[in-house]
């Protein structure tokens, strides 16, 4: 009991709780600002860690990320740019009902089913983290291909428009990802003597490029300026917020129990949470053809996976020391620069410095919702704004951001020839969001393969000899399989049934 009176002081005195509100802040202007990422906010911070005690600059970092997540759905539901690569999954749902007039009712449902989604993962961190641990641990390659296979085949089912437009912008999206050395030769792919290229596309560049540069050369390829979202007088935010939960707490349960499994395993991250929970969120939807529309079902979906997945990152991070995402890789490096050293023992050497934390993940979510709302009361600039003023300051902005995360002109020369790509295709109705999650997973599909061809000697049998490997294997081909079963059953209902006429006497 002790040790976690300890905790909860080293967490509610004056400095750590002000560390806290000016990190949330500082996340907010980062997230919201298309270009930059939760990972660069964190990046951003951790110089300044170097000067703070080890819980104010784990609450700091940790603030900061949860804070950043959700800011990103600012730009996406006023611009149609998502501000983090969490955001684009659903991005078009929301920036379709900010046109209708519910911008506010959607960040503020949205807001609301982060901080869910971030507590739950929080518990589940404080409750099961380390069984957890130990099933992300039992991941292997083989169920990583499988994983992959099921992100990249959920990126198509969930496109809007033509299947055969989705998948073709998927291989575009796969093809950027064998840019780089080869895992097995070493030889450089596509790399056309670019000394930057060897290292693989970061995925920040195209992100930009597809979504930010895009809309961009969009609004200038039109003549005129427009206001594709109204200005609401009526103060909406959190007035439909218990009405949605009510009626679809179902989707945020699911959402934040997947986004903590997704989370938890090494290299996935919110990103991808974020993405297959919106896939089956639409796949056991009562309203599948209200996708795409502007549906909040699947903002809700989304929405509550990836806070709840920046907090499932945080399980094999503290457990073992292998981080779950990108951010949890900074982390990690910040803890031994405290003294805290990640694996089993932090939990038996730590005390109250491991209540401290757990403390700092509820109250750093806690503290989204009056900041949060603040946010989206200011965040009408983007709509009070005229767009020949704001465009060019958002270009501005993705240029420092794709420069930044390399400090490389070539990721920004990437941006540019990614954004003209981006135009013609999006002229043409194909989806970006395959693209981009080809590239974030083509990466993973490819070496998760080729290792597991040199484990098992080539053997394709071997990726359904461990159960949870063949349970994935089994679900990725019944995906695969469920539009020809359910087709062959619609044409099986439209045969006109035989007529039997009376017989004759």
């Amino acid at each position: 009991m002790e040790p976690f009176l300890q905790g909860l002081a080293m967490v509610f005195n004056a400095q750590t709780m002000l560390v806290i509100v000016a990190a949330a802040i500082f996340g907010l202007f980062v997230g919201a600002i298309p270009g930059l990422t939760a990972t660069m906010a964190v990046a951003l911070l951790v110089p300044i860690t170097f000067y703070m005690d080890s819980t104010p600059a784990i609450a700091a970092i940790v603030a900061t990320s949860a804070m950043a997540i959700f800011a990103g759905d600012i730009p996406g539901t006023y611009l149609n740019i998502p501000g983090t690569p969490a955001s684009a999954a659903y991005v078009g749902e929301s920036h379709l009902l900010a046109r209708k007039g519910r911008a506010r009712e959607t960040l503020g449902t949205n807001l609301v089913c982060s901080v869910i989604g971030g507590l739950f993962g929080t518990l589940v961190l404080v409750l099961v983290s380390p069984s957890l641990a130990e099933v992300a641990l039992n991941f292997s390659s083989f169920e990583y291909f499988w994983l992959a296979l099921l992100g990249l085949s959920s990126s198509i089912f969930i496109a809007i428009g033509s299947r055969l437009k989705a998948f073709l912008s998927l291989t575009v999206g796969l093809l950027l990802s064998t840019v780089g050395l080869d895992m097995m030769s070493g030889a450089p792919r596509f790399t056309f003597g670019i000394p930057d290229l060897m290292a693989g596309i970061n995925f920040i560049p195209v992100m930009i490029g597809m979504f930010a540069l895009n809309e961009i050369m969009m609004f200038y390829g039109s003549r005129k300026e427009t206001r594709d979202v109204p200005i609401t007088a009526k103060d909406n935010v959190f007035r439909q917020a218990p009405r949605h939960i009510r009626t679809y707490w179902r989707n945020i349960l699911r959402g934040s129990s997947l986004g903590t499994l997704i989370g938890a395993l090494p290299g996935a991250g919110a990103d991808i949470a974020a993405w297959i929970a919106y896939a089956l969120g639409k796949s056991r939807s009562k309203h599948r053809e209200a996708y795409g529309t502007g549906h909040i079902e699947g903002i809700i979906d989304a929405s509550s996976a990836n806070n709840s997945g920046i907090s499932g990152a945080w399980v094999p991070a503290l457990v073992f020391g292998i981080p779950g995402d990108t951010i949890t890789a900074i982390v990690i490096g910040v803890l031994y620069m405290k003294g805290m050293n990640p694996g089993p023992t932090i939990f038996m050497e730590g005390g109250s410095q491991v209540y401290a934390l757990f403390t700092v993940f509820f109250v750093a979510n806690l503290i989204m919702l009056p900041i949060g709302y603040l946010a989206i009361h200011a965040s009408k600039i983007f709509i009070l704004t005229p767009r020949k003023i704001l465009m060019p300051v958002i270009l501005a902005f993705c240029i420092v951001g794709a420069f930044a995360i390399n400090n490389s002109i070539t990721d920004i020369w990437i941006m540019l020839v990614i954004g003209l790509v981006a135009f013609v295709l999006a002229r043409n109705d194909f989806p970006m969001a395959p693209a981009i999650l080809g590239l974030v997973l083509g990466g993973t599909l490819e070496n998760s393969f080729m290792s597991s061809m040199l484990k098992s000697g080539g053997d394709l049998t071997s990726f359904f000899s461990r159960p949870i490997s063949a349970a994935l294997g089994a679900l990725v081909i019944l995906v695969w399989l469920l539009p020809l079963f359910l087709r062959l059953y619609r044409r099986l209902r439209r045969q006109p049934q035989p007529q039997h006429s009376p017989r004759s006497s």
